[in-house]
């Protein structure tokens, strides 16, 4: 299932992207409701390229169809990322850390600017296999991380106005 979420920012592509591959912006991140706030595992920089690792649990509800072969808090996993400052474009891949064989997820981060505001842009990828009511979890874990994004955009413009 394919996701898509753009997110707007009344700042400098740059800063934007300063504040996402660093790691002071997660710590202050929180209120979230579908999924947890994240937690940095680890960040490394080599040349351009800044490797960000975050832990995520998903916390909303699932379909009762799904909690039968799948137990919520179960549902963790590391966000990957990598990102070229150069290109203002970052790969991101899920490595869950329970169900690896049921739930694949990567994205594309398109970092842009125009007019003195910057977007990001998250196109990804979501799979899950699980026989019979795989569609309804991807539905419900795609809508969730939609809205934790959109909750995250919100988050980090009041750390801009801040």
């Amino acid at each position: 299932m394919r996701f898509t979420v753009t997110q707007r920012f009344p700042t400098s592509r740059d800063e934007v992207l300063g504040m996402y591959t660093g790691t002071d912006m997660w710590s202050q991140l929180s209120g979230f409701t579908k999924v947890s706030a994240p937690e940095v595992v680890d960040h490394s920089r080599a040349g351009s390229l800044v490797t960000l690792r975050l832990r995520y649990r998903f916390i909303a509800g699932l379909p009762a169809a799904a909690t039968a072969v799948i137990d919520p808090r179960k549902l963790v996993w590391v966000e990957e990322t990598v990102t070229d400052l150069g290109n203002g474009t970052a790969t991101v891949s899920f490595r869950p850390e329970h169900y690896a064989n049921k739930l694949s997820a990567t994205a594309r981060v398109d970092y842009g600017e125009a007019r003195g505001s910057a977007t990001r842009r998250v196109v990804g990828d979501l799979k899950v296999n699980v026989f019979l009511v795989g569609s309804q979890v991807e539905r419900a874990i795609s809508s969730g991380l939609s809205e934790h994004l959109a909750e995250e955009e919100r988050a980090v413009l009041s750390l801009l106005d801040a």
